[in-house]
């Protein structure tokens, strides 16, 4: 995949953009605009008769007046709100000579996206949803308030394409080193396609066009309705702290927790129900409450051990209002990553889940564990291509590293870091050097002239096995000889390079050589001890992405933690207007 973009929206008008998703709707394509269907024959002219210049419509005019104050670079705001879509509106108006384009059927089938898209985690009053109720409810409109009644609806339909395609927030803004390629479009004549879907009443299918088709995002719409049907059904109890609560155990809390689990539906999926069998007391934590409470400590990626402890309990205390919250950020990046997730192999790194999956065609065919970085050694959010798998590998201490936690003790020339972390000093020669020859106390992390490497071996950090794939991040997956870490539920401890559970299964899919390259010609290349490098027959794509929201294999809704803290300020920004920053204006 190229890399061209970097995230930047591409170099075309607004209205490009908005009718990728059009483009994808056969029904839609080859369609002439509404404006020449509509033409009617000129009566004709008696040779008698004086021609009669046919009076303008004061909807049209008002139409154009706004448009022309808009291409001369002029605000036009309507009942307070800005319009966005100010370089489509030109081409598409004047395409159907600048008459009206919304009646009343199509305006109603826009309100009812309007409010659908909430289930897209996209709120209705970023797409002036109050103003175009207010005149719609009008019983009459001047020639002026329909012209911008008429503009609103345009603008508000050209938006939600635009956000369902490419996303509301720019991912740039958030993340300077964001690489992911932007969703791909037809050079078609979009400004005809945008105004015959209005005229021809496509909104709904044109929108639906819009949304990315991968499975994950359709499981992300129905959570999200799922929950905000929750939320309007009051929420869920809150249940008080106290002692932990095992089973076979009284507490008075028991009822709470029988109703919380009732309503996101673990009970049920338990075989229980939100009262307790008959003749059990009601306060008595039973065997089908332990086992519905395991399956929510399941989907909060907590240790289902069945047991009402403090961590179980914040978990289930978050408000269904937070939850929403973290549906909604997860299903915006969908909208800016999923349709990198394309036919044939891929591995897909999920930071917040501490997982590594293997995909084929669309479809998980392996997962593993993985430890990924600490919160101030972050794993970035990047894609590249594996190219090669290197076995025995050596490992070289890189930048980062070396300056926070090697520099500090051989600047004091405390050697001892050296023989604890069995690392050779190698010159530019690649030479190994005495490391009682050198004074560290010269040097920083910047003026360092040499190279600190751990030959291959049982305890590299590397372990026997390292999956390349080239970026600036130094970022790789490996092997790892600290396997204790895998058991811990939450796994950042890495300074910011991916280890691996089990990673001789993913080179042995990612080679996809069952002659040369099986697990036996692995294992025994491994137990030769020497390093050696491994060329794929074909890149591989990678994607390290950060979803802290998803579905499981049983369909329950998944919340993971938020190892990095990204959640709040991305909803934050979902939440700001509409803003292009350095992307082509709309």
């Amino acid at each position: 995949m190229k890399n061209t973009t970097a995230g930047r929206r591409p170099n075309r008008g607004f209205h490009h953009l908005c009718i990728a998703a059009l483009s994808a709707t056969a029904a839609l394509a080859g369609a002439a605009p509404a404006a020449a269907q509509a033409q009617t024959a000129a009566p004709q002219a008696t040779p008698t008769a004086v021609a009669r210049m046919p009076a303008a419509d004061p909807v049209t005019e008002a139409l154009r007046e706004r448009i022309e104050a808009l291409n001369a670079g002029g605000a036009v705001t309507i009942e307070g709100e800005a319009l966005y879509a100010t370089r489509s509106m030109a081409p598409i108006y004047a395409g159907n000579g600048y008459q009206p384009l919304w009646d009343r059927a199509r305006l109603q089938s826009l309100i009812e996206v309007l409010k659908d898209i909430e289930d897209d985690g996209l709120r209705p009053q970023d797409y002036h949803f109050a103003p175009l109720q207010k005149l719609m409810q009008r019983p009459t409109l001047r020639p002026l308030e329909a012209a911008n009644l008429d503009l609103l609806a345009t603008d508000a339909y050209s938006l939600i394409l635009y956000h369902l395609y490419f996303g509301k927030v720019d991912p740039v803004s958030l993340d300077p080193n964001w690489n992911f390629d932007t969703r791909e479009i037809k050079d078609l004549d979009a400004p005809a396609f945008v105004r015959d879907a209005i005229v021809r009443n496509r909104i709904r299918s044109s929108v639906e066009a819009a949304r990315p088709s991968h499975w994950m995002y359709q499981a992300g719409r129905e959570s999200l309705a799922a929950y905000r049907h929750i939320a309007a059904l009051g929420g869920w109890p809150r249940i008080p702290e106290g002692a932990a609560i095992k089973v076979g155990a009284t507490d008075p809390r028991v009822p709470l927790l029988r109703k919380r689990l009732a309503i996101t539906g673990d009970l049920p999926a338990a075989g229980g129900s939100s009262r307790p069998a008959a003749g059990a007391a009601e306060d008595l934590y039973d065997a089908t409450l332990e086992a519905a409470l395991k399956r929510a400590q399941r989907r909060y990626r907590l240790e289902p051990d069945g047991v009402l402890g403090p961590t179980t309990l914040r978990a289930l205390n978050v408000p269904v209002e937070q939850r929403i919250g973290q549906l909604r950020v997860n299903l915006e990046r969908g909208r800016q990553v999923l349709h990198e997730v394309k036919d044939g192999p891929l591995v897909v790194v999920d930071i917040a889940g501490f997982e590594v999956r293997y995909l084929v065609d669309r479809k998980r065919v392996w997962r593993t564990r993985a430890v990924v970085g600490q919160p101030f050694r972050e794993t970035p959010v990047f894609k590249a291509m594996i190219d090669n798998i290197v076995i025995n590998p050596t490992w070289t201490v890189p930048p980062g590293i070396l300056a926070k936690d090697i520099m500090p003790s051989l600047k004091r020339n405390d050697r001892s870091v050296l023989a604890r972390k069995k690392l050779s000093v190698i010159d530019r020669n690649g030479n190994k050097v005495n490391p009682a020859a050198i004074d560290f106390s010269r040097y920083s992390a910047s003026n360092f002239p040499y190279m600190l490497r751990q030959d291959a071996g049982p305890g590299n950090a590397l372990g026997v096995v390292k999956i390349n794939f080239p970026n600036p991040h130094l970022v790789y997956l490996h092997d790892t000889p600290s396997k204790a870490l895998f058991e811990e539920n939450m796994r950042t401890f890495s300074s910011g390079c991916i280890r691996t559970e089990r990673p001789l299964e993913l080179a042995e899919l990612l080679l996809n050589d069952a002659t040369r390259w099986n697990r036996a010609g692995l294992d025994a290349a491994v137990a030769t001890g020497e390093t050696r490098t491994v060329r794929l027959a074909k890149k591989v794509p990678v994607l390290i992405i950060y979803w802290t929201a998803d579905r499981d294999e049983d369909g329950g809704v998944v919340f993971k933690p938020d190892p990095y803290s990204r959640d709040a300020r991305e909803l934050a920004a979902l939440d700001s207007p509409f803003r292009p920053g350095k992307r082509p204006k709309p």
